[in-house]
């Protein structure tokens, strides 16, 4: 493409980091490496316009957002290829201003208009303008050594364009500053503030120079101080001076390190470290570095710990004293402490408990602790985004200290302890210090750990006897390649009557131990205690619940220190919301009746199982579909399919899809929802108002459609289950793939539950409307036998299968 008159059109080069003016000389290097743009850089065919870029320096292929719209037209005088790309010796020609960009043969060009130099200062006063640039530049290169072979060149320079781009190579300008150089037509302008940017620059040196001084004197003057200490050291030992008689006698590191048990290789480290120590005076700026280091490594546990025999009996006793519910988590625990016993030399031992907040993760570990008969130990890990919090820091840093691994095995003074890694979900991942969950994966590695090396220890340390057990509450923010070093047990939510077992016999008499309480000081009654929990609490755990019962203790313990009230203190129904503050949670309850295009849906939630109702109505319209609710892609989906396969399964002559707009609605409207498990109730809803059928208000459902009918399974059974028998629903339809979670349901929602498999659409329909279709695979099996008897009767012409609809 060559520039004419008529339309005046250049080829792009990128040019970053360069102040670019015109009539002037230089050099400039450009990140080229496809040899079209090569060769459009050697012909002399087209117009060339170096344009500065903004941003995306690095990206291989620029768009026009990247640059800037005023450029500069150039000559090629010379051009080296390098490694990074093309340094090309230039003459810049005239300034541009371009006006639109265009793409071809994958080259970027641009439409412009020259844009000339503004010339605003006379003779003299561009000689004085020169004069006072190059005499900042000389009091600045006078501060260096090597500067006047500078400033000699800079002398030779008469042209102010020209000596602005030479010097502004020197100064640490931003990107914008540059470009702002190239776009001030005025050379007077551009000149005065050049001049600031060198004045600025000359103070930033002196500055700097000022404080390596203030520096250098301070280096120099504790260097004399040292000096000094030395020679009176010296002086006092020569006169056996300066030792006082009961002065602190130093550790007799030898023995620590004969009794500690080490392996030969970490001995032998250790022995070189207290002869470095010896060596030492303690004025030594190591001195201390050395002693911390042999602290650690003579309080570390070296020696292997014997296996203990469990008793499982008494391990279960623990875990069902101090546990209400969790049975299954309880059987999975005892039977990993079986195989612990029966293979004595089982590598690591790593689980994961994952569950919501308060389901007792945390005192797991330290029940399974006491019943090993080990040390217990907790790392807390929400929020760690340093990865020297777990491996520790280099000896070579200022207040330098191992990891915490180490820091607790030293603190359970045991080589097998129990550690608990507590929130090993929130951690927070990458960025500039390291990503500790990497970090993490030699720690929780069987095969790796028995030579576990901490940054401070430096040493290998084995973990393969430390009984880890990381809890999360979810599994979605743990990198795969740490979870799939550790075995996951799920904690599910409490159900109710869990909760009011937990609150009556764990944490009640905790609650009243903890405000100095006795038991006949409080009565709590068991439908008080119940209504607390499904009305002032709103959570899966029952950390909340604690948190009500430590409010009814507060208010006991002022009422018995007053002298207010008789004794014991009875909390009634009525008195909760006095005690306690209006409700806090609401849970949805089935209604009475739901009129047609009013379904009952489940849904999950991370503090339990919720009904929630589906809402469709029609209006006159053009066919359009309006969905509302704080809805998700995933169950905006969802709603389109139901629609299509209404569409094509259900025989519909009385609805007009084309005259009428659906309105679909799922409240709460301020609560995002989203998943595929709504997709039965979006069905059911449509299909229930286009046929003006209703759905039994005591019915609700759960699980995902296809475009060809299917349901298909989906999860949290459990906790939708739960939350169905909690707002008063009798019938649940569930997809058949999800029978085999029902084993993880009480027994006590199932026995309220009447509980229906469904496959496809068709099931669904004769569930909730009392609709009988045929299934997809009868209707093409008919279809299929249709079209055969037509081809017996008339044979098909020219070949062709003639389809019968």
């Amino acid at each position: 493409m060559k520039n004419n008159n008529n339309n005046q059109t250049g080829i792009v080069f990128p040019v970053s980091y360069k102040v670019l003016l015109p009539d002037v000389v230089t050099s400039i290097h450009m990140e080229l490496f496809d040899e079209a743009q090569i060769e459009y850089l050697k012909s002399d065919e087209v117009v060339k316009i170096a344009l500065p870029l903004k941003q995306n320096f690095g990206r291989t292929e620029k768009i026009e957002e990247d640059f800037f719209r005023t450029g500069v037209i150039f000559e090629v005088n010379s051009l080296e290829k390098t490694e990074k790309g093309i340094q090309v010796s230039v003459k810049l020609t005239e300034r541009v201003d371009v006006k639109d960009f265009k793409k071809e043969d994958d080259l970027l060009w641009a439409d412009y208009d020259l844009s000339p130099d503004l010339d605003d200062l006379d003779e003299k006063s561009r000689e004085e303008m020169l004069g006072y640039i190059k005499k900042i530049s000389g009091e600045v290169s006078s501060k260096f050594t090597g500067g006047q072979q500078y400033q000699k060149i800079i002398e030779e320079f008469h042209d102010l364009n020209a000596l602005i781009v030479y010097l502004s190579q020197f100064l640490q300008l931003p990107v914008n500053e540059r470009y702002e150089l190239l776009e001030m037509r005025s050379v007077k302008e551009r000149s005065l503030r050049f001049l600031d940017h060198m004045l600025k620059h000359k103070e930033m040196i002196q500055l700097q120079m000022q404080i390596s001084e203030k520096f250098s004197e301070r280096a120099n003057r504790y260097y004399r101080e040292s000096v000094l200490r030395e020679q009176l050291k010296a002086i006092q030992e020569e006169l056996n001076e300066g030792k006082e008689e009961n002065s602190k006698k130093e550790p007799d590191y030898l023995s620590k390190i004969e009794e500690a048990g080490m392996p030969p290789e970490i001995k032998e480290a250790a022995l070189e470290e207290y002869r470095k120590l010896e060596d030492q005076g303690p004025n030594k700026f190591d001195y201390n570095i050395i002693r911390n280091y042999l602290d650690l490594l003579v309080q570390l546990p070296w020696k292997k710990e014997e296996a203990k025999a469990t008793d499982l009996e008494e391990a279960r006793r623990i875990l069902n004293e101090r546990h209400y519910g969790l049975q299954k988590v309880k059987d999975r625990i005892i039977q990993h402490l079986a195989v612990m016993q029966l293979n004595k030399n089982k590598k690591g031992s790593i689980l994961l408990l994952v569950g919501p907040p308060g389901t007792g993760k945390t005192s797991l570990g330290k029940s399974i602790a006491e019943a090993l008969g080990r040390e217990y130990t907790r790392i807390s890990l929400g929020g760690v985004r340093d990865e020297s919090e777990i491996r520790g820091h280099r000896r070579t840093y200022v207040g330098a200290m191992p990891g915490r691994i180490i820091q607790s095995i030293r603190k359970a003074g045991h080589s097998n302890p129990v550690m608990v890694l507590d929130e090993v979900d929130k951690l927070m991942s990458g960025g500039f210090h390291g990503d500790p969950s990497s970090a993490l994966l030699e720690v929780l590695d069987p095969e790796q750990n028995a030579t576990f090396t901490d940054h401070y220890l430096d040493l290998p340390y084995d973990l393969s006897d430390v009984f880890f057990i990381a809890t999360a509450n979810s599994l979605e923010s743990i990198p795969g390649p740490l979870l799939d070093r550790m075995e996951v047990i799920s904690i599910s939510s409490y159900t109710m009557e869990e909760k009011f077992h937990i609150g009556k016999d764990h944490l009640l008499p905790a609650v009243l131990e903890e405000h100095g309480l006795k038991a006949d000081q409080l009565v709590l009654e068991d439908s008080v205690l119940k209504k607390i929990i499904s009305d002032y609490t709103l959570e899966a755990g029952v950390r909340g619940l604690k948190k009500q019962l430590a409010a009814l203790a507060r208010v006991t313990s002022e009422k018995i220190v007053s002298n207010k009230g008789e004794q014991p203190f009875k909390v009634r129904e009525e008195d909760l919301e006095e005690v306690l503050g209006r409700q806090v949670s609401r849970h949805e309850k089935a209604q009475s009746d739901n009129p047609p295009g009013v379904v009952t849906g489940l849904a999950w939630t991370p503090v339990g199982g919720e009904i929630l109702f589906i809402e469709a109505t029609d209006m006159p319209g053009n066919g359009n579909v309006i969905l509302t609710g704080k809805l998700g892609e995933v169950m905006k989906e969802s709603a389109r399919i139901s629609l299509s396969l209404l569409k094509s399964r259900l025989p519909l002559n009385t609805f007009n899809f084309k005259e009428k707009d659906l309105h679909i609605h799922v409240p709460s409207g301020a609560v995002p929802k989203d998943g595929p498990s709504a997709g039965i109730a979006l069905f059911t809803a449509l299909a229930s108002l286009v046929t003006g059928n209703k759905v039994d208000s005591r019915l609700a459902m759960t699980g995902e459609i296809t475009l060809r009918g299917a349901v298909l399974p989906i999860g949290g059974l459990k906790e939708k289950l739960l939350g169905a028998q909690r707002a008063g629903i009798k019938k649940v339809l569930i997809p058949k793939d999800n029978l085999v979670d029902l084993k993880e349901v009480p027994e006590e929602v199932k026995e309220q539950l009447s509980v229906v498999a469904v496959e496809t659409i068709e099931d669904v329909l004769k569930e909730t409307l009392g609709i009988s279709l045929p299934r997809l695979e009868q209707m093409l099996l008919q279809k299929d036998g249709n079209a055969r008897m037509l081809e017996a009767i008339e044979p098909p012409k020219n070949n062709l299968r003639r389809e019968v609809i």
